[in-house]
């Protein structure tokens, strides 16, 4: 099987975008998701819930989860906290 897209585990965190889960209140205190984070390479980062099992059977038609990827789903506040970080290209 040909894997287009292959995640450099060499990548460190370099900045969150957006506001901390804290700020947002969207921790229970103990866990810190979810959160946005832009690695050293340019790559994203996001901490959020694995909702892989329930939504893999509503996937859109030309959507898949494929071997080693998962579902994550963040609140609507954090995505847009980070929209300012966020860059045009």
């Amino acid at each position: 099987m040909r894997v287009g897209w292959e995640p450099d585990t060499a990548a460190r965190f370099l900045r969150r975008w957006g506001r901390s889960p804290e700020e947002l209140n969207a921790t229970g205190g103990d866990n810190g998701c979810p959160d946005i984070w832009e690695l050293d390479n340019g790559d994203i980062a996001v901490v959020g819930r694995d909702l892989t099992d329930h939504y893999r059977q509503l996937l859109p038609a030309d959507a898949t989860v494929g071997p080693g990827e998962r579902v994550v789903v963040i609140p609507r506040r954090t995505m847009l906290a980070a929209r300012a970080d966020i860059p045009d290209a």
